[in-house]
């Protein structure tokens, strides 16, 4: 049964017009589902019951359950729920100086098959639906309300790729933007992509204030077509052709993120690379050390090690920063919690 989160604002007073109310019934189930944060359709109660009874005859709000729940010893949480059709998806809250961010995944598995991640190690069974995406976000902000806590940020770097599933993603966020939303302000959401290229072009025209950042991973060709094959599709050329249009269209700083990944693509000679790449952009680097996963070969970097490569980079003109490590007591990398699930023969 679809859920009322599928809507973003315009999209229901339309809804409510084709059901022959007026738009202000749209506004008030919107309010409902995002100032009251109702769990039941029943809870809104200046609806009539007849209109309350159409809406539960076609409709629900959550189509979440919870599963698991890990919280570790930073605060960090992470969550895996089931969807309706059995399939698992994993939701993080992380705590940062500046406020609670949430990274929401966008599809059931994913096909990128990035070679260092476990996201991939299940290949993609469905895109998430908007509705899907917006319930990660609103189950964590309920869980913050109890303690009159809320999220500040949402990045979309979870299981799967943004971009494949890109009219979803935006109607999203459209829906936690929004002012009569969650207002979440566009300069708070980041949107993270390992390459679709035409999906950047028509990113670009949008004109959002979204954040883009980018899994980069490698600063040549033969070294990102061995890590991430969807280099083979878009190669590194075409990359940062679309996001130099990018930039130009947007006037907004771009965030490369680099896992370095010990004897792979660590070495000054691979930082002097990067810089050269990214030489004339407004561009910051993110680097992240690797979380080791059980079924991949890859090793992190020493804390030493990650300071030559920094050090590299900010000698180069390179503006970097080395992200600080979250839930490492807990299955810390993207798509293990799930995986774990899977392994046991919960869901899917």
């Amino acid at each position: 049964m679809q859920s009322l989160y599928d809507f973003n604002y315009e999209q229901m007073q339309q809804f409510a017009l084709d059901c022959g109310w007026k738009t202000f019934r749209g506004h008030q189930i919107f309010q409902w589902l995002y100032r009251n944060r109702v769990d039941e359709i029943d809870e809104m109660t200046n609806l009539s019951l007849e209109t309350r009874e159409l809406l539960k005859s076609r409709f629900i709000i959550n189509p979440l359950k919870l599963i698991r729940k890990q919280v570790s010893h930073d605060g960090t949480t992470k969550f895996l729920f089931q969807l309706e059709d059995g399939a698992l998806l994993e939701s993080v809250m992380m705590i940062f100086d500046y406020g609670k961010s949430i990274c929401v995944s966008s599809q059931v598995g994913c096909n990128m098959g990035c070679a260092f991640c476990a996201s991939g190690l299940t290949k993609k069974k469905r895109n998430l639906t908007s509705g899907e995406m917006v319930a990660q976000v609103m189950y964590v902000q309920k869980e913050l309300d109890k303690t009159q806590d809320r999220l500040s940020h949402i990045v979309v770097m979870g299981t799967g790729e943004p971009f494949d599933n890109y009219e979803n993603v935006m109607n999203f966020l459209s829906c936690v933007n929004h002012d009569r939303g969650l207002g979440i302000g566009s300069r708070h959401i980041t949107i993270s992509t390992c390459g679709i290229v035409p999906r950047i072009y028509d990113f670009a025209n949008e004109h959002t204030q979204y954040n883009l950042a980018v899994s980069l991973h490698a600063p040549n060709n033969e070294l990102r077509n061995q890590l991430m094959p969807v280099n083979k599709a878009y190669p590194i050329e075409e990359l940062m052709k679309a996001l130099t249009y990018y930039s130009t269209e947007n006037n907004r700083r771009l965030t490369f993120e680099y896992i370095l990944l010990k004897g792979v693509n660590d070495k000054p000679s691979h930082a002097k690379e990067l810089a050269k790449l990214l030489k004339g952009l407004n561009a910051y680097v993110n680097l992240i050390p690797y979380n080791s996963v059980d079924e991949k070969h890859f090793k992190s970097v020493t804390h030493d090690e990650a300071m030559i490569f920094y050090d590299m980079l900010m000698k180069n003109h390179v503006r970097c920063t080395i992200r600080k490590e979250h839930g490492n007591d807990i299955d810390a990398a993207c798509g293990q919690l799930r995986i774990k699930e899977i392994k046991k023969g919960n869901g899917e």
